[in-house]
């Protein structure tokens, strides 16, 4: 060991007690002298005092430094060993002359004396091995030669005395070495606690978040220097600050209870607040508040600047307000095409149908309004694959799954397009697997696609003909259903079958030129399946035909449980039938009129829904067909103010909805308006019949056919 190691910064803080205990052992070095004259000479012990005393007195000047703390030189450390090396010699001198007063009181005390400095080293071993060195060498040595050199008179036997005297330094030694032993351990402790303590506050203060420590109540402990960056206070100036000063006004009460909710069990919490930073901007903070589970209920906080999220969220909000004000527009603007749309297109296809049938039309004039017919059925079908788009891109779209004969939806879709493949002179042909189940799905959708793949085969075929199939396989409870389509027609290349099923897409422009289509029927086929939770396909040999097929799995019905198509009902009005017609448009009134003309239906015309209100009060009817958008009164209140009349037997006349309103949402509120049924425009003069002979069957008879509600649903 270096002589330097023996001065080290425990000897500031040996200095700094000793400056601290300058009064009892001022008051210890008077009541030692003032025994002393008991044994000794007073010039002595005046001597002794003025000494001791003095270097004591020093003592208490030179140390001031090191009990305040501060670094001192080492000509100021030196200057105390100094004092400490003068105060240890005078006391081990008077246990000297003790020992030499010739008196056993004098020796006695003359050991004590030394003992007692050996003890006074062990304490302040802990604090420095160089006190211990310098306090205890002096009476160690005196306690073991002394004896030797200078034989007190009052012990003539001195040899006992001498071999216990040496084993008492020993002990002292054995003890202060312990004692250093622990000293240096609790150095070391202290040390690597400081460095602990020094990593955990270099991570706190340079950590973003801001970490803080609250007592109990509230009250702050620890701030770290982070808050400088997010709020612009220094940590002392906020700790100096009443807690919850900065929280907004409006947050800060939800805040304090916030925290008096959380507890050890309850674990981290968080929540997001306002707070003032110093220049009195508002800055959004998340915190995470724990309580310690150390017995103390400290309140542990870390917090963020989240600013500039919130100011995310509120754009994204911002702009999740246009678009849904844009998607509502949309919605809006497509309804109201829709209308405009379907109303004209009412009158063309119903007189075109009127003309082509009428017995007075030659046969050139009969064709022509053929052609005006199949030209408008056109436009209906590009207006509703539009809707339709529309309805899927938006999200409006939903699938009613019910009870229904995949056999009977294939049958109906042929029947649909039977005209058109006799009219080209192909041959269509429906084959269905034997013991086809029956299943829960939805059949007008499901029935929907078919008509599209039908269509197609149809539309790109001159000869031949087009043969619809279905198959299946069964599942336990559930059902894959198969359905194919096969042409005879031009047939479709390779490179293209890919993207026939995307929007706007068909085999090349040359298709769309020759053929006409918006390339939309396709996409939305392949979206109604996936959303039953199928999938599409095609095939093809250019010049041979094509192959479209779908495949989906649907849960078996239960026995006798399914409907009928409505496509393949039959209506027979064999009953006189007293009707009003709701209409604003005269067109359309008079189209009503004219096709319900050969049968035994007594028509009454209203304008608009007051008028409506007004016939229904007069007169008793046993169908209302009601449209939706009029002046003066709309269909949705007419129907409402009809509901509400005193009269129950008016008030429970059947109201069919007969619109250009078609979309779900625009029908779910003829519903809840009371309608009864549902009828879109163009004019479907067989759904029509339908409807009337649903709504008008005697009640006796109700019970043998099909449920009204469910038929008309179907219908719709």
């Amino acid at each position: 060991m270096r002589l330097l190691d023996l001065f080290d910064t425990g000897l500031d803080e040996m200095a700094g007690n000793a400056r601290a205990g300058f009064a009892p052992r001022v008051a210890a070095t008077v009541g030692v002298a003032l025994i002393a004259l008991t044994l000794l000479p007073w010039p002595i012990c005046a001597a002794w005092l003025a000494i001791a005393g003095g270097l004591d007195l020093l003592t208490f000047v030179t140390t001031r430094g090191q009990s305040l703390g501060r670094p001192v030189s080492a000509a100021a450390r030196l200057g105390y060993v100094g004092c400490l090396v003068g105060g240890a010699l005078a006391w081990v001198l008077l246990g000297v002359l003790f020992w030499r007063a010739g008196s056993a009181a004098g020796a006695i005390s003359g050991v004590v004396i030394w003992i007692s400095m050996m003890g006074f080293a062990q304490v302040f071993a802990y604090q420095s091995r160089a006190g211990y060195v310098l306090t205890a060498i002096f009476p160690g040595a005196a306690m073991i030669f002394v004896p030797i050199v200078s034989p007190s008179a009052a012990v003539p036997q001195s040899l006992p005395v001498w071999l216990i005297l040496p084993l008492t330094v020993g002990f002292a030694i054995s003890s202060a070495r312990q004692t250093m032993a622990a000293r240096h351990r609790y150095d070391q402790a202290i040390q690597d606690l400081r460095e602990s303590e020094n990593g955990y506050r270099l991570l706190a203060d340079n950590v973003t978040d801001v970490i803080s420590l609250a007592t109990a109540d509230n009250q702050r402990l620890y701030v770290s220097p982070s808050i400088e960056r997010i709020l612009g206070f220094d940590p002392g100036e906020l700790l100096e600050q009443p807690n919850f000063a900065y929280l907004h006004p409006e947050d800060s009460a939800a805040v304090q209870g916030f925290i008096e909710t959380v507890t050890v069990e309850s674990g981290p919490q968080t929540i997001e607040y306002r707070v003032f930073s110093k220049d009195g901007s508002v800055v959004w903070a998340e915190t995470t508040f724990s309580r310690l589970n150390d017995g103390t209920e400290r309140v542990l906080g870390v917090s963020r600047d989240v600013t500039h999220r919130k100011m995310l969220e509120a754009d994204l909000m911002e702009a999740l307000a246009r678009a849904e004000a844009a998607a509502a527009a949309k919605t809006d603007f497509l309804a109201n095409m829709t209308h405009e749309l379907r109303t004209p297109l009412t009158a063309i296809v119903g007189f075109a149908g009127v003309l082509r049938q009428s017995k007075s039309a030659s046969k050139r004039d009969a064709r022509h309004a053929g052609l005006i017919h199949d030209a408008s059925q056109t436009l209906l079908g590009v207006v509703g694959d539009v809707l339709d788009f529309s309805k899927l891109e938006a999200g409006g779209f939903e699938l009613d799954p019910l009870p229904f004969d995949p056999a009977a939806t294939a049958r109906s879709a042929t029947a649909i397009v039977a005209e058109q493949a006799a009219a080209k002179g192909l041959a269509l042909t429906t084959s269905v697997e034997d013991a086809m189940p029956a299943l829960v799905g939805d059949a007008p959708r499901l029935r929907q696609v078919l008509l599209n793949f039908l269509s197609n085969a149809i539309k790109f075929t001159r000869a031949g003909g087009v043969e619809l199939s279905l198959s299946h396989r069964l599942d336990g409870q559930r059902c894959l259903l198969r359905a194919e389509v096969r042409d005879t027609g031009i047939g479709i290349d390779a490179e293209h079958i890919g993207s026939l099923f995307n929007r706007f897409t068909q085999a090349d422009a040359s298709v769309s030129r020759k053929f006409g289509g918006t390339g939309l029927g396709l996409a939305i086929s392949k979206q109604i399946v996936e959303a039953m939770g199928g999938q599409v396909g095609a095939s093809s040999v250019v010049g041979k035909g094509s192959t479209f097929w779908l495949e989906v799995e649907l849960p078996l019905a239960r026995h006798g449980s399914t409907t009928a198509e409505p496509e393949a009902a039959s209506a027979v009005l064999d009953r006189p039938i007293r009707a009003l017609v709701v209409e604003d448009n005269a067109v359309n009134r008079e189209l009503i009129t004219t096709l319900l003309s050969p049968f035994d239906i007594e028509v009454d015309t209203a304008c608009d829904g007051a008028e409506a209100v007004e016939a229904v009060g007069r007169g008793r009817y046993d169908v209302i067909l009601m449209d939706m958008q009029m002046p003066v009164m709309d269909g949705l209140t007419a129907t409402r103010r009809i509901r509400a009349m005193s009269d129950r037997e008016a008030a429970r006349t059947p109201i069919i909805a007969m619109t250009a309103n078609v979309l779900p949402e625009q029908v779910a509120r003829c519903r809840e308006a009371g309608m009864d049924d549902h009828l879109g425009k163009p004019i479907n003069l067989p759904l029509l019949l339908q409807a009337l002979d649903r709504w008008t069957t005697p009640a006796e008879a109700v019970g043998d056919v099909e449920n009204p509600s469910q038929a008309a649903h179907q219908a719709s």
